[in-house]
């Protein structure tokens, strides 16, 4: 997903509309007591561990405790829906999903993202555990490794930071 300036929300226009509703909820990334499970794939790893920098920084820098996040290998980002459902049920408040699918000369890449968002978004959706979506899929090494670069543009931050705002969300409107 690409967010330009045109595209990007002005906070501006986050208070001003929030002010038209009787129940604003504008989304906070507060992350003491907050039960975080990572799930990362081993293939294209080296991706992975940069998005996994990405994501500590922004749980640490959130609050959320080391003892807290619980870090899980898995062998791919096919396996991932799996695991990510045994975290959901096993009372994770949320479970990040890391990993880099790029493509290569066949259709595997095809196969292996769509079904490894498929399986995320219907593990989220029937535990009603937010389960994030980090795996990258790419087109090139290039632009996996852009989109783990160790800044505020990194996906596994996003991820991270995603992770907690919707399991603030969840508790505030149960």
């Amino acid at each position: 997903m690409t967010s330009t300036d045109e595209t990007r929300l002005d906070p501006t226009d986050l208070v001003r509309l929030g002010g038209r509703a009787g129940r604003h909820l504008p989304g906070r990334t507060e992350g003491r007591g907050r039960r975080i499970a990572i799930v990362a794939a081993r293939f294209n790893g080296g991706i992975t561990a940069r998005l996994l920098d990405g994501v500590f920084d922004a749980l640490e820098e959130s609050g959320v405790a080391r003892a807290d996040v619980t870090l899980a290998w898995v062998p791919g980002a096919f396996e991932i829906p799996l695991a990510a459902q045994v975290f959901a049920g096993a009372g994770a408040d949320a479970v990040v999903a890391l990993g880099a699918v790029i493509r290569g000369e066949t259709g595997h890449y095809d196969f292996v993202a769509g079904e490894c968002a498929r399986g995320i978004q219907d593990v989220q959706l029937r535990t009603g555990v937010p389960v994030v979506f980090g795996v990258l899929t790419t087109d090139t090494v290039e632009q996996a490794l852009e989109r783990s670069l160790p800044d505020e543009s990194n996906k596994g931050r996003e991820a991270a930071l995603t992770a907690l705002e919707m399991v603030g969300l969840i508790r505030e409107v149960r």
